[in-house]
């Protein structure tokens, strides 16, 4: 990926100050590298036997869709901290055509890596499509829609 002079390496810490998920919720642990266009992140928190996902039946595949769902907040972030100015509030708003490879992540020994490519957006939606992968091998894909800027209704 192309980082055009982009910062290609944030850890945990720096993670968790930029997107809106703290403590054991934020499972990312390291940005590798990012562009306007899409950000690669790993983590290893699948396999903490305390990661807050997880059920008695371990750490669902399903989960997934959350690891990329962090990698799209923090690439929201990125943006707009190189535009000087604060990310956008978003939320998941959906996850389509996902396709689980596994059903656990848990059981995985390395690094999970997290893809996810900008394919088409504006100031109140985004259209990303990710990938997570273990050991070069496929994990969990889709796409996901990213609403900005729209408070949740109570």
């Amino acid at each position: 990926m192309n980082t055009g002079g982009h910062v290609t390496a944030l850890a945990h810490a720096e993670i968790e100050r930029l997107i809106p998920h703290s403590g054991s919720m934020c499972l990312l642990d390291r940005l590798e590298s990012w562009s306007l266009e899409g950000i690669r992140c790993t983590a290893i928190s699948h396999r903490d036997l305390h990661n807050p996902l997880r059920t008695a039946s371990g750490l669902l595949a399903t989960c997934a869709i959350e690891y990329a769902a962090q990698a799209m907040a923090l690439h929201g972030a990125l943006i707009g901290a190189e535009a000087g100015s604060a990310a956008s509030p978003g939320f998941l708003a959906s996850a389509r055509g996902v396709q689980c490879h596994r059903l656990r992540l848990d059981d995985l020994p390395g690094a999970l890596q997290i893809d996810a490519q900008r394919q088409a957006g504006d100031a109140r939606q985004i259209l990303y499509s990710f990938s997570i992968t273990h050991a070069g091998e496929p994990i969990a894909d889709g796409r996901a829609t990213v609403v900005l800027n729209t408070p949740l209704v109570s």
